[in-house]
């Protein structure tokens, strides 16, 4: 088996550029890698998630319930495991995913207030993913954490990464939901396990630089624990 390792964040929190370095690194060092992102937008499988994030099943995200959202994401999981990089996974390659399962906890459980019934939710997730799904595990998850006011800055001056236009989808259009998916992401975070980068020391946002050096100081701890 590879070893996978999930790299997470709320929007604009440097997930891409972060997964793209790690990748780098990696491949630089002689380690067989290879670098996944979600959703996959090139393929049929997230055909759905287009849709959702399109607005075509409601204008916000509170549409949609949480339970049906996160089915989307799944499936456009399952099937890009089956169809392609499983293979890589199963023959031993180390895995840098640019949003994985925990994604889904990231956006989605911010849709519910109730904690009992947000716990229920993660233990659904977490069984129809992993369990039902066979998708694989991570074998570490690092959420960047972004803060809220500089993450909305960010994302004001992005493209839409569904069409490369100007037009935000959904979720980054509804700051409201943005901000209850940060919070969110950091209570999770705690309570999963996660081990949590901070994106912002005070009031200055970190280099890239700096936080890749965190980044793959996990890394090299993770993938010498798992051989």
């Amino acid at each position: 088996m590879g070893i996978l390792i999930a790299i997470e964040g709320t929007d604009s929190s440097g997930k891409q550029t972060q997964s793209e370095l790690v990748y780098k690194k990696l491949t630089e060092s002689g380690t067989a890698a290879r670098l996944i992102s979600f959703p996959a937008y090139n393929e049929p499988s997230s055909a759905l998630v287009k849709m959702y994030l399109g607005g075509e099943f409601g204008e916000n995200a509170a549409d949609v319930n949480s339970y049906a959202a996160a089915t989307f994401y799944a499936v456009d999981r399952f099937a890009t495991f089956r169809k392609d990089w499983g293979r890589d996974y199963d023959a031993g390659t180390v895995i840098v995913a640019d949003r994985y399962v925990p994604s889904n906890i990231i956006h989605q459980a911010a849709k519910i207030t109730d904690w009992n019934e947000k716990i229920r939710f993660l233990d659904w997730l977490t069984e129809l993913e992993y369990g039902h799904f066979g998708l694989p595990e991570p074998n570490v998850t690092i959420f960047l954490d972004m803060p809220y006011d500089a993450a909305a800055r960010l994302m004001a001056e992005r493209a839409n990464k569904i069409n490369n236009s100007e037009t935000k989808d959904i979720h980054e259009r509804d700051t409201e939901y943005m901000k209850k998916s940060h919070d969110n992401a950091v209570e999770i975070s705690r309570l999963r396990g996660w081990k949590t980068v901070s994106c912002a020391d005070g009031g200055r946002i970190r280099t890239i630089d700096e936080i890749n050096a965190e980044i793959m100081s996990i890394i090299n701890d993770t993938i010498n624990a798992a051989r």
